[in-house]
């Protein structure tokens, strides 16, 4: 499987337009083409590469999640992504024969590899589900059964070879002209360019032989995805017309909130409030983190909105390049319903050195900055 970087493998810039890229990729793809190629198995995985290069370059969602997460953001869970020499050559003659023009890749060369498959590869269509994550989840990855319902061939359909076309997908017509006799092709009308039609309908089923069937998917999630983010599971999906290639099933994943701890990226955040003795005295307190509490150590002094690192105490990033970090934001409180003895207590206390404002260098520093700022 290959792992190169997709602009590499294609050539072009990161920030190459969608025109640029086409170019590219049909470039190698001529030059590396099976038929122009006959057993070459080197030129064949590079055509097979450009192809899964192309696949993520030329899709918007699929290129903005490896421009961030890299590899690991492609196909997570299961097909798609950057697959390099597992790719099937029907699925690139299917998906990127538009490349060529109406011809596919066969009319390219004049006949040869496409032209040989018979009726166009034609794929179900895919679905979308909505999968919410609890924060422990991401944290750690999560194997799920999810139910959906799609369209599976019915019990007791069959398909058979398309009569008119007898199996090809197309419909040769010679007309005779001023000029001679000219042949034109076009896409069988009563196959629709697939070369089989239903000969048989199961009980239930619509007019390709389908019907709706609820399933269970098992899933794998990997540690450390986002919300929005979007797994794609390879063949999962509606299944196609005579006999065609499944769709996929695509899962968007949606974070449940923590109630007391807030994500940005890899890193968690969280809010902890102490008393102004506590400020003064210094104290432990206990914090939540993933999947359990911890206890951070507050100095004496501690002052209102400093910030506490619990390293690696984070999330983990999806490319396992290790954990993020857990800060906590000290938020000093001060009492509202004093009792008189608390009150008579604070006051004496206001007139001790001790609880007066001493600024530091670095205060002093941000007085000046105002001062020249208002110019008084």
């Amino acid at each position: 499987m290959s792992k190169r970087d997709p602009y590499e493998v294609l050539g072009v810039a990161r920030n190459a337009s969608p025109e640029e890229i086409k170019k590219a990729y049909r470039k190698l793809a001529i030059k590396f083409h099976p038929d122009k190629n006959p057993g070459d198995k080197a030129a064949e995985e590079k055509f097979k590469e450009a192809a899964s290069a192309y696949e993520i370059l030329s899709d918007t969602d699929k290129k903005a999640r490896y421009d961030r997460f890299g590899h690991a953001g492609q196909g997570m869970g299961g097909g798609g992504g950057f697959q390099g020499g597992g790719m099937n050559m029907e699925d690139i003659f299917s998906q990127f024969g538009d490349i060529f023009g109406g011809g596919g890749f066969g009319g390219a060369f004049g006949g040869g590899f496409g032209s040989q498959r018979g009726g166009r590869n034609v794929k179900g269509s895919n679905l979308r589900v909505r999968l919410k994550l609890t924060l422990e989840e991401i944290a750690q990855g999560v194997e799920r059964k999810i139910k959906v319902t799609k369209l599976v061939r019915a019990k007791g359909s069959e398909y058979g070879t398309c009569g008119t076309c007898g199996g090809n997908g197309q419909v040769r017509r010679v007309q005779s002209t001023f000029l001679g006799q000219m042949q034109t092709v076009t896409t069988c009308p009563t196959c629709s360019g697939v070369g089989q039609t239903v000969s048989k309908r199961g009980a239930g089923s619509d007019e390709n032989g389908l019907t709706r069937e609820e399933v269970v998917v098992p899933i794998r999630i990997p540690a450390g995805v986002e919300e929005g983010m979007q797994l794609n599971i390879s063949g999962m999906g509606n299944e196609a017309p005579a006999g065609g290639v499944p769709g996929d099933l695509l899962v968007v994943i949606e974070e449940e909130q923590h109630p007391e701890l807030r994500r940005d990226g890899q890193n968690l955040h969280h809010e902890v409030f102490i008393s102004m003795v506590d400020a003064a005295l210094g104290a432990q307190v206990e914090v939540p983190i993933v999947g359990g509490k911890a206890k951070v150590k507050v100095e004496p002094g501690t002052q209102s909105n400093h910030v506490l690192r619990l390293k690696g105490k984070g999330l983990p990033s999806l490319n396992h390049h290790g954990h993020g970090d857990l800060f906590v934001h000290v938020a000093v409180w001060t009492p509202t319903d004093l009792s008189k003895e608390e009150r008579t207590t604070l006051e004496r206390l206001r007139e001790s050195p001790g609880f007066h404002p001493r600024p530091t260098a670095k205060d002093k520093g941000f007085f000046e900055r105002v001062k020249d700022m208002f110019g008084h």
